[in-house]
């Protein structure tokens, strides 16, 4: 018997188009032809073993493994009933089940085994053992994601796994079923029509993207942190997956990874991504957590940010509390106001924007963050007034999305942007990013525009939009 080891690791998209609508939209078909490519991977290793952690079976008590020998049922997803059902017959490896869950509670974490006439398969598992193990010869082992586990319940959760595998001596297949980006579009879209939903959702799915190809995976977990603090919809529960197949890999940085496709999924980010255990013989090693062995029930001993590492931020965003401008606003609601809780703030006493007939006049849009008043790309001085890099380029696209945001809350869209009057407070050094920015995302729509140069603006940003839109009935 051999000693046991991780033979692979994937991380797969959760949606079921690929299973059941590949051939609608070009990008889905790709994400199935990865599936297809990634389960002769499994095969030509000879793996004995799938665990899939899915993100899309979240626990509260604990986690929870799938341990029916056999559960067979037909999976309906709850938003895309429409596509069709994905009936299931699944080989789980029940002994494995069982020995996981109590090496879990030899590691101190609340655990237990799920075997249930008709206990529904979530749809990320689904579609990740119909596609990843078509013929059902491989057994394959499910575990939940617990909301509120943090990185250190994660990764003791891992090495209970790994002392399984190698009490065992499995060639096991470490899979994880996930999103990147998971912001949706809330109306149905046509097939042809889907797309990433946001350019910061596609900014940050590809820079994860760039860490997964250079084999960076414990990178991907320190990264994730930051990513939560950033991006619109939060979704700490989404990253877990990344503490846990960092953990299954020893949290290493230097495997050998390969990005075998990245598409959007009805508007959230779907990839299918190849990591091979052998080292690329680049990545060092950079753990920087505590090397958890044992879970003893504190939840936030991972997670506390220091004062001093939040000012080390300042340089990356700005908050409500180190901002150093004027305090903010609730929006204010006269006859005819638009005003979101995705938008960023108002610096004063005024609606996001004001409809009057058929049009709708934007208030001054700028790139801070909803709820966090973070500056992507960076505030341009820090609270002293001193000078500090930024990206433009990074500010600008957060312009175009806080707009976008605004925009569609009025029941408006993009295209319906007629008039743009932009304002810069350093026109010399920022006009060409800037503009570049533009030509990809309004100048695409083609509304008139003016540029200004200014002197400063009341928070510590480069540019900010002036917005009118014409809504026809």
């Amino acid at each position: 018997m051999s000693s046991g080891e991780v033979v692979a690791s994937f991380v797969v998209p959760v949606h079921p188009h690929t299973v059941l609508a590949p051939d609608q939209n070009p990008g889905w078909q790709r994400l199935r032809d990865a599936f297809d490519e990634a389960a002769q991977t499994i095969r030509d290793l000879e793996a004995d073993l799938l665990i899939v952690y899915s993100t899309t079976w979240p626990s509260i008590i604990g986690h929870q493994i799938q341990s029916d020998p056999n559960p067979e049922w037909v999976m309906v997803d709850h938003d895309f009933h429409d596509l069709g059902s994905i009936p299931y017959s699944f080989n789980i490896d029940a002994e494995f089940a069982h020995a996981w869950d109590e090496a879990n509670r030899k590691r101190g974490l609340q655990s237990r085994c799920v075997n249930y006439k008709g206990f529904p398969i979530d749809v990320g598992s689904v579609v990740a053992l119909t596609l990843l193990n078509p013929d059902n010869s491989i057994p394959a082992v499910i575990v939940s994601s617990n909301m509120y586990a943090n990185r250190s319940e994660t990764t003791v959760l891992a090495k209970s796994c790994l002392d399984v595998i190698k009490a065992q001596g499995r060639r096991a297949v470490a899979i994880t079923a996930m999103s990147l980006s998971n912001r949706m579009f809330t109306d149905f879209i046509s097939p042809q029509d889907d797309k990433i939903h946001s350019l910061k959702d596609d900014e940050w799915n590809r820079k994860i993207l760039e860490f997964f190809k250079q084999g960076r995976l414990e990178d991907v977990g320190q990264l994730s942190r930051t990513i939560h603090q950033q991006i619109r919809v939060q979704k700490v529960v989404a990253f877990k997956p990344m503490w846990w197949l960092s953990a299954m890999n020893g949290n290493r940085n230097d495997l050998t990874g390969r990005v075998m496709a990245y598409e959007a999924i009805h508007g959230a980010g779907g990839a299918v991504v190849h990591l091979d255990p052998a080292s690329s013989g680049v990545g060092d090693k950079e753990y920087d957590e505590d090397d958890v062995e044992y879970y003893h029930g504190e939840r936030d001993v991972l997670d506390i940010v220091e004062e001093d590492q939040v000012q080390s931020q300042t340089n990356d965003e700005v908050t409500e509390e180190t901002s150093n401008g004027p305090d903010l606003w609730e929006p204010t609601e006269a006859k005819g106001s638009v005003n979101t809780t995705t938008a960023p703030k108002p610096v004063g006493a005024y609606p996001h924007a004001r409809r009057v007939g058929d049009m709708l006049f934007l208030s001054g849009v700028g790139p801070r963050q909803p709820g966090t008043n973070a500056i992507p790309g960076g505030p341009i001085h820090d609270k002293n007034g001193e000078p500090l890099p930024y990206d433009i380029k990074a500010q600008t696209r957060a312009v175009v999305e806080n707009v976008k945001r605004i925009v569609e809350e009025a029941g408006a869209t993009m295209e319906q942007v007629v008039d743009v009057t932009t304002f810069l407070v350093d026109m010399k050094r920022d006009f060409q990013g800037y503009n570049e920015v533009w030509a990809e995302t309004l100048g695409k729509v083609g509304p008139t525009r003016t540029t200004l140069a200014i002197d400063a603006l009341p928070t510590p940003i480069a540019v900010e939009m002036k917005v009118i839109v014409h809504m026809p009935a």
